[in-house]
């Protein structure tokens, strides 16, 4: 993943942690998205990837990930797979990143790319992301990239004591908020990121 390509634009002042910033700097975006779209691959906007769904900008892939505060040795369940992308860029921050796609040829193709671009610390598993994955939990972080009008119970279980949640809340056609929930013990705390505007989750989706 050293090869040059163009810094993506949007990663302003607010991404203040240097190691995410030079993880989303260094990951290819073009190599995430279809042939017909890579001349806008490093613009400040989401693409669309097929299927209905999309890549989310650069910006807030930098954001969701600074929030999660990531670090060595973290395990980061990830819901929501898409293109692979996001999931490329926490695994430049963290221990493994498990990752649940819904849509069995994204998964794949995800899969396929994150294995060519040599980034082995990635796990991709093909079902609902709303259960989470039991199986590697409890996670130090949980990044969802589509918006949720509830929120799974599975997530908030499977966070470690003093884990992060980030995740994009609301219906398809209402606002949606971006919010940070932080574990400690039994308690979460909840706070507002951003207003935002993602792909609604699919699937099982009841708390």
């Amino acid at each position: 993943m050293s090869a040059p390509h163009p810094e993506p634009e949007g990663i302003g002042p607010d991404i203040r942690d240097p190691r995410v910033r030079r993880a989303v700097v260094e990951v290819p975006r073009h190599e995430f998205i279809p042939e017909e779209s890579r001349s806008d691959a490093y613009g400040d906007f989401p693409l669309p990837i097929g299927f209905g769904q999309t890549i989310s900008q650069p910006y807030i892939v930098a954001l969701m990930t600074q929030a999660l505060e990531p670090g060595p040795g973290f395990r980061v369940l990830e819901v929501g797979t898409g293109s692979g992308y996001q999931a490329a860029v926490l695994a430049r921050l963290v221990d493994h990143v498990y990752t649940v796609e819904i849509i069995p040829e994204l998964a794949l193709r995800a899969e396929a790319d994150l294995h060519r671009l040599g980034i082995v610390n990635v796990s991709v598993r093909i079902g609902d992301g709303a259960r989470g994955w039991p199986e590697h939990a409890p996670y130090n972080g949980i990044v969802v990239t589509c918006a949720a009008p509830v929120l799974p119970r599975a997530w908030f279980d499977q966070l470690a004591d003093g884990g992060r949640l980030v995740v994009p809340v609301g219906a398809a056609c209402d606002p949606q908020r971006l919010e940070l929930w932080r574990r400690t013990g039994d308690t979460f705390q909840r706070r507002l990121l951003a207003h935002v505007r993602f792909v609604p989750m699919t699937g099982r989706v009841s708390a």
